[in-house]
């Protein structure tokens, strides 16, 4: 029977009740007057010490009896046909147990440099590699198309001579491109709003910003490259450990391929070291693994290594964007206009729109128009908020441009235009505070001399995603032991703290108390780790099942202690009388009357409860940075990073969380670049030493404070953080450099000779 309960809903300073129809046997989800023991506080990471002395298993780390090692024959060429393939040589060569080709097709296209012809499966590295070089492959060069420009030139060579449809993955929002027309290299408009209306609004504008942003590629550079070791069990049986943010999207995607019951494949994901968005699915190298394997008849390890990371692994698009933003004289945005072209070389979602559609949701006319350019490299793929740190750049300079053309602080700009969002007018406040906003100097380069400090902020919107139907088993032993299985993966964020933390709140006890069990497909329906829905995904299974645990627990204590169950609650490891506290048992007394040494509950991740509106995640970042005009160097001295994630589970990992977000968007906005030779197609920087990326020395002071928000909305309130936290940075640092300099830096990466030529327009 429902029941209907009064929630506590909101954030410091704007309070709200809510009421609520609860189903039966579902707990009241935790609001604003709960004061909880664990969840909500800093928890340092169960699986910390296996991480540290090396004993936490990642895929690399696998090793089978008799296991085999594959290597892939990648092309050299970014655009040839292929006439022939010839691979005997290959298989005869001493230690080779299987050759494939990843097509069988003959003419076969060439469409980048790194793609997929052929593997081998060898007794060791060495042979593997060493029988790659006896495949006689014949290939007719074609012309090479590696830029935007390049590829929309009339009269310029197709990359494809049909039309291709989008691929999305878990880890995609949900305002990419979809499902449009294609002509030649040009797939779009996908268009959104209406062009005349926006046209007339900004006719109509007291000021307005025309101008063009440039971000470039950036490949994900995860600490562990993606692999995978295939084994049959049987026939018709596959298990594979692999280094994925979606143990089920890959065991569907290989169930698919082999034609298998769901049932037959099994995916182990035990630890994973980092993804932002590139792994989900088995991949080109997970199905050639299991081909292999089969073939071969023994266990076989694929892990790609840092180039192939690099050209064939996904990366984030580059994007061109046309924006046009206008105001009234109040400051008041009265419409948006973006013309975006981005290119995921041979793949799609190269959509950057989301912040100009949706970080000011009250600006009356917006209008977006996307389109993806296909060019002649690596195919692009989810990246730490596909879209948004492209599309926040422009967006936040050209809101910081009005500011400037008004007269206005670009803080009580946003201000206005952010009078409905009290998430993030509490941001802003927060933010403000916290940086020093009210030391900054009125007018843009002030300071006298090479050296110049400017600050700058920008803010971030990302989504309330989450899934349903996710099951969280909950096994209570008669020892008092508690484990908590689900076959969701830890991308890196902790989640097993947070399921552990989670299930210990409900059942008063402490984490140590509770053991977790996840990555793997034999467990129960988990989410995956993409669009910062892990969290709030998986939680609310978790406490529904500790709650139905518990309940079960009241059961067995009630005729103990001779009160009725509904009587019962439980914290500090007992069971206790809330009418009579000096009727209590331990824990574990009450679990040594469990019949049958133990027993088990299902709890499950339904649609939430109430439903958030606007279900938008905000955050504001605040940089203070200095340029030396002379040599063209940003130095970064300090980040101010606020967010909110509805109730935040454990403090210290969500701490951890946006200082890496920070991280990866500093390192975004002044290092990171593909870059593409335009004669061959092939990336002269596929290392660590010629790709940038921040180091140690880079990073900035960073001080991040965190909102807390209680939505209600489901059994926890979780929500993500992954995605947001990266979205603002390189925005606010561009900010801080108009700041400084007076000058405008429309093109990412903002290195020296990006900076200089800034400084020289």
């Amino acid at each position: 029977m429902p029941k209907n309960i009064k929630l506590k809903t909101g954030h410091s300073g704007v309070w709200t009740e809510k009421n609520v129809s609860l189903p039966d046997n579902v707990p009241k989800p935790w609001d604003a007057d709960d004061r909880l023991q664990l969840v909500s506080k800093s928890q340092t990471r169960l699986d910390g010490q296996a991480k540290v002395t090396g004993s936490a298993r990642y895929t690399f780390d696998i090793q089978l009896p008799d296991m085999l090692y594959a290597r892939i024959l990648r092309s050299p060429h970014a655009s040839a046909v292929i006439r022939k393939i010839d691979t005997s040589r290959a298989e005869k060569y001493p230690g080779v147990r299987a050759v494939i080709r990843i097509q069988d097709t003959i003419p076969q296209f060439v469409r980048f440099a790194g793609q997929e012809i052929c593997a081998v499966a060898a007794t060791s590295s060495h042979a593997a590699n060493e029988a790659l070089k006896l495949i006689e492959i014949q290939y007719e060069k074609r012309a090479v198309i590696t830029t935007i420009q390049d590829a929309m030139k009339p009269g310029a060579s197709h990359i494809f001579d049909t039309a291709v449809e989008e691929q999305k993955s878990e880890g995609d929002e949900p305002t990419s491109i979809g499902s449009v027309t294609q002509k030649g290299n040009l797939r779009g408009p996908a268009v959104k709003g209406n062009a005349a209306s926006v046209d007339a609004a900004l006719s109509s504008s007291a000021v307005t910003v025309d101008a063009v942003y440039e971000t470039q590629v950036q490949t994900h550079s995860a600490m562990e490259t993606h692999g995978v070791v295939a084994f049959w069990e049987s026939s018709d049986k596959l298990t594979v450990w692999a280094s994925t943010q979606g143990t089920f999207s890959v065991r569907d995607e290989l169930a698919n391929v082999f034609q298998l019951p769901k049932t037959h494949v099994r995916v182990i994901t035990e630890y994973m070291g980092g993804g932002f968005g590139a792994k989900f699915g088995a991949g080109v190298y997970g199905i050639a693994a299991a081909k292999l394997a089969k073939i071969a008849g023994a266990p076989v390890r694929l892990m790609l290594d840092r180039k192939e990371e690099h050209i064939a692994a996904g990366n984030r698009p580059s994007a061109v964007q046309k924006l046009r933003v206008g105001a009234n004289a109040r400051g008041e945005i009265q419409a948006i206009k973006l013309i975006a072209h981005g290119t995921a070389g041979v793949g799609t979602g190269s959509g950057c729109d989301g912040p100009a559609m949706n970080l000011y949701f009250a600006v009356p006319h917006k209008y977006s128009e996307q389109y993806d350019v296909f060019t002649h490299a690596g195919a692009g793929a989810a990246f730490r908020a596909p879209g948004h740190p492209q599309g926040t750049f422009a967006l936040e300079q050209s809101v910081d441009e009005l500011a400037y053309k008004l007269n206005m602080d670009p803080l009580a700009l946003r201000r206005i235009n952010s009078k409905t969002d009290t998430v993030r007018l509490a941001e802003y406040d927060i933010g403000a505070k916290r940086f020093g906003w009210d030391r900054r100097a009125v007018q843009p380069a002030s300071d006298k001399g090479p050296i110049k400090r400017g600050f700058g902020m920008a803010n971030a919107v990302w989504y309330y995603i989450y899934g349903t139907g996710f099951q969280a088993t909950i096994e209570v032993h008669s020892d008092g032991s508690v484990e908590m299985t689900n076959g969701v993966q830890d991308i890196g964020g902790g989640i097993r703290t947070a399921l552990a933390m989670v299930v210990a709140e409900e059942l008063g006890l402490q984490t140590k108390d509770i053991v977790i069990k996840i990555g793997d497909t034999q467990y129960g329906l988990g989410p995956a780790s993409g669009g910062s829905q892990t969290t709030a995904g998986i939680t609310p299974a978790a406490r529904h099942a500790a709650y139905l645990a518990k309940l079960k627990m009241f059961e067995i204590a009630a005729p103990m202690l001779g009160v009725p169950s509904d009587d019962l609650s439980v914290a500090d490891g007992r069971i206790f009388s809330r009418r009579d506290a000096s009727k209590s048992l331990a824990w574990k007394q009450v679990a040594a009357k469990i019949s049958g040494d133990k027993f088990s509950v299902i709890g499950e991740r339904t649609r939430d409860y109430l439903t958030l509106s606007p279900p938008y995640i905000a955050g504001v970042q605040f940089a203070d940075i200095e340029v030396d005009t002379e040599t063209g160097i940003i130095k970064v001295n300090r980040i101010v990073a606020v967010h909110d994630c509805g109730r935040v589970i454990n403090r210290l990992t969500l701490d951890s969380q946006i200082r890496g977000g920070v991280i990866q968007g500093l390192s975004y906005a002044l290092f990171e670049n593909r870059i593409l030779d335009t004669y061959t197609g092939r990336m002269v920087n596929a290392n660590f030493d010629q790709y940038k990326i921040a180091g140690a020395k880079d990073i900035p002071v960073i001080e991040t404070e965190i909102l807390d928000v209680y939505t209600g909305a489901s059994a926890t309130g979780a929500m993500g953080i992954g995605e947001p936290a990266t979205i603002p940075t390189a925005a606010a640092i561009a900010n801080a450099f108009f700041h400084a300099t007076g000058k405008r830096i429309r093109k990412l990466p903002m290195h020296a000779a990006h900076v200089l030529e800034a400084l020289q327009s």
